[in-house]
C-alpha cells in the first residue's frame, strides 16, 4: 500500500506538475482595466511632476483651462465641476485654492444669491499662457511614442469604455469627448 499526502511534495514539484496554467487576472475586463489603472499611474506621475512646479494640481489646471474656454463669460461653481475631467468632490476647496492666488474670481448672482460664478482673471490667463508649451510637452513625452492612428483608436477605445458611465440618468454630465478641436482631433478641458 502505498502512502500518500494530502500536502504536496514541495513547491518546485508542485510548480513542475502538469494541470491547469494559473491565471494572472480573474477576467479580460479585470486586466484590462488593471493594464488602464497602471498606465494611468505612470503617465500621471510626468503630469504631477509638472503641475507641482507651477503649484497646481491637474484638477486645478483643468478647471483653469475650462474657465479660459469661456472667458469673458464666466461659469456657475457646479457647472465647473460637472465639466472637470475628474470628479472633484470639494469643488469649493479647490475653487478657493484658486482665488487665493488671484487665478479666479468669483461672484454671487444678483437674482440667485445660491448661484456662484467663477471667472478666470488675467493671472490665471497668463499662467495658462506660461504653461502651454511645458504641457504639450508633457503630454508629448506620456504619449509621443504612439502613431497618430495608435492614438486616434485608443481615444475610440477609451471613448467605448467610458461611454455607459458617463451618461447617468438625471445627472448632466460633459465629458471629455464632447470636446473636440475644429480638426477633429480631441482636447479634453
Amino acid at each position: 500500500m502505498r502512502a500518500t499526502s494530502k500536502f504536496p511534495k514541495t513547491r518546485k514539484a508542485a510548480a513542475a506538475a502538469p494541470g491547469p496554467k494559473r491565471r494572472r487576472f480573474d477576467s479580460l475586463e479585470q486586466e484590462a482595466f488593471l493594464n488602464l489603472w497602471r498606465s494611468y499611474d505612470r503617465l500621471r506621475a510626468l503630469e504631477d511632476a509638472l503641475f507641482a512646479g507651477y503649484d497646481l494640481t491637474a484638477q486645478q489646471y483643468n478647471a483653469l483651462r475650462l474657465l479660459a474656454a469661456e472667458h469673458p463669460a464666466t461659469l456657475p461653481t457646479l457647472r465647473v465641476a460637472a465639466r472637470l475631467i475628474s470628479r472633484a468632490p470639494d469643488i469649493t476647496r479647490l475653487l478657493d485654492k484658486l482665488a487665493e492666488r488671484g487665478l479666479v474670481d468669483r461672484r454671487r448672482q444678483d437674482g440667485n444669491r445660491r448661484v456662484v460664478q467663477v471667472g478666470i482673471t488675467p493671472a490665471g490667463l497668463k499662467l495658462l499662457a506660461r504653461l502651454a508649451a511645458p504641457v504639450r510637452r508633457c503630454h508629448q513625452q506620456q504619449l509621443g511614442h504612439m502613431q497618430p492612428a495608435e492614438l486616434r483608436d485608443l481615444i475610440t477605445l477609451l471613448e467605448a469604455a467610458r461611454r455607459p458611465h458617463d451618461a447617468k440618468p438625471g445627472a448632466p454630465q460633459e465629458s471629455a469627448s464632447a470636446v473636440r478641436n475644429q480638426d477633429g482631433s480631441h482636447e479634453p478641458q
